[in-house]
């Protein structure tokens, strides 16, 4: 698997945690953050490939978090996580540009097939740009 990075957005501490080390075992590059405030400032200083992302926290909600990250850094996948079901909040999320939605408590190897699925995703993306950028830099050249 290459190696890619995970930002992990919970209010929830121990949860965090405990995610956090069990995807670092896996050898991805991990960062926890406790609010949606906290994910969007991050970002603007440290890149990432993929943002896991909590719907329901205080503050900043995570459908507002993700409208701003799908802003503000169009090309990271967003993988949204809930506690609460709520096929409305799903639906609105993948509206918004998240890659998947996840229930908690999931499955350890169910997030690591979601995280892989959407850095895949995420990588052809930037290869079809970098490619797009490469042929009109060479008809550029041309003229």
């Amino acid at each position: 698997m290459d190696a890619f990075s995970v930002l992990l957005v919970d209010d929830e501490p121990e949860f965090l945690e405990t995610l956090v080390k069990r995807l670092k075992k896996r050898k991805l590059t991990v960062h926890g953050v406790k609010s949606g405030e906290e994910a969007l400032q991050w970002l603007t200083k440290e890149s990432v490939d993929v943002v896991v992302l909590d719907v329901k926290m205080p503050g900043m909600d995570g459908i507002e978090a993700l409208r701003q990250i799908k802003q503000n850094h169009p090309l990271v996948e967003v993988i949204m996580l809930t506690g609460h079901a709520s096929m409305e909040v799903a639906i609105e999320g993948m509206e918004l540009g998240a890659f998947d939605y996840l229930m908690k408590p999931m499955d350890i190897d169910e997030l690591l097939y979601k995280l892989q699925d959407a850095y895949q995703k995420q990588s052809l993306r930037r290869q079809k740009i970098k490619k797009m950028k490469e042929v009109v830099e060479a008809g550029d050249a041309g003229n």
